[in-house]
């Protein structure tokens, strides 16, 4: 006896592996055969699910799993090919007009690669390619800003960062450290005066904790370091010395409950100091 075969298996044999995934996803999506999931579901229902791969392909690269990278681009590719068997059944566009429109930007935007267009320096490079995004903006009809385009649903440290970037490059920007630190120091200065007073305004709180995130951002860029991954890099240091304590504590037979700040305190610093010790 034979093993079943997967939809389409005799004719996929000989098939690029690309035009199998196509044939994949429009069966899935099939009326009468396809997968009662993959078939009610819709453009919005599915960003959530993109979002979710692109940080777990985020994820494995920063674990330098390779096997785990090349599965999760896998999944994160499946979500760009359900968007297009969506549209394509919309009458909107296909795979092939996206890879199509990819290739096109790319050739316009790098004419020092595929025009032999020289360039003096990478800041020019730059300079060109932030031109041929607003030229395409304007022939669009969208909004001419600096500011456009920059994703709204990115996290919110990312997209500070962006904001600042587009700002610096039209000259909106300090030229040394010594303004950037004053700054974050002023703010912190506008929390605590909130803070103190009789009657704290929690929503004028929250303002002023979000201009001292936003001033803190600042500060990074200017420093050369990526806010975003270094604060994943300080969750995962908290982490890693949390569950220490944690396993410290169980060795004394407690519970974190029954231990005062002071002795989570201790124990914290012992932690640290052992990490100190070994690197």
């Amino acid at each position: 006896m034979s093993a079943p075969q997967s939809p389409s298996s005799s004719s996929q044999t000989a098939t690029h592996p690309m035009a199998q995934l196509l044939e994949i996803m429009a069966t899935l999506r099939d009326p009468q055969k396809g997968c009662p999931w993959d078939i009610k579901q819709t453009f919005d229902s599915i960003v959530p699910y993109t979002i979710e791969e692109a940080y777990e392909v985020a994820d494995a690269i920063h674990q330098q799993d390779w096997q785990d990278v090349k599965g999760e681009l896998g999944d994160l590719l499946f979500q760009v090919v359900f968007y297009c068997q969506m549209a394509k059944e919309q009458g909107l566009f296909d795979f092939d007009d996206v890879v199509a429109g990819l290739n096109e930007k790319l050739t316009r935007r790098h004419p020092h690669v595929f025009d032999e267009q020289e360039f003096s320096d990478e800041a020019a490079i730059n300079a060109n390619w932030e031109a041929e995004k607003a030229k395409e903006r304007e022939q669009k009809g969208q909004d001419p800003s600096v500011l456009a385009n920059i994703p709204l649903a990115l996290p919110a440290l990312s997209r500070a960062e962006k904001i600042q970037r587009r700002c610096a490059k039209h000259g909106f920007d300090w030229d040394t450290l010594g303004p950037v630190v004053d700054k974050v120091r002023e703010e912190i200065d506008e929390v605590m005066d909130e803070v103190v007073q009789i009657a704290p305004d929690q929503t004028k709180i929250a303002e002023e904790v979000g201009d001292l995130l936003f001033a803190t951002v600042n500060l990074s860029r200017h420093l050369e370091v990526n806010p975003e991954q270094a604060l994943q890099q300080a969750n995962k240091k908290f982490e890693r010395r949390f569950r220490q304590v944690e396993e410290n504590v169980l060795e004394q037979s407690l519970r974190l409950e029954e231990c005062s700040l002071a002795q989570l305190d201790a124990i914290w610093d012992q932690v640290k100091q052992r990490e100190k010790a070994n690197q």
